[in-house]
């Protein structure tokens, strides 16, 4: 299965609820300068690419404490902040 577009993956993401999260733009920034690379020079390439490495490195360890939200999928917030995504009190 190919990956998919920057606007494929930014509908997800809002769908979801999940475009403020640092890490999924980042993703997205990503995805969009693949799509981009054939349009851009080798060096302004490497340039954007050097820029998102600096902004994902400011992230810092921004996982501690997150680490099955993050790398696992396995996020459940608490009902009190946000319904589950799919209740009916779901937005």
């Amino acid at each position: 299965m190919p990956d998919p577009s920057a606007a494929e993956l930014a509908r997800f993401l809002e769908q979801r609820g999940d475009l403020s999260k640092p890490w999924n733009l980042q993703m997205l920034r990503l995805q969009k300068l693949k799509e981009e690379k054939a349009d851009l020079t080798p060096e302004a390439y490497l340039d954007k690419l050097q820029d998102a490495l600096q902004d994902l490195m400011r992230l810092g360890r921004f996982w501690d404490g997150r680490e099955a939200e993050v790398f696992g999928g396995a996020f459940q917030p608490s009902e009190q902040i946000e319904p589950l995504p799919g209740s009916k009190e779901d937005r």
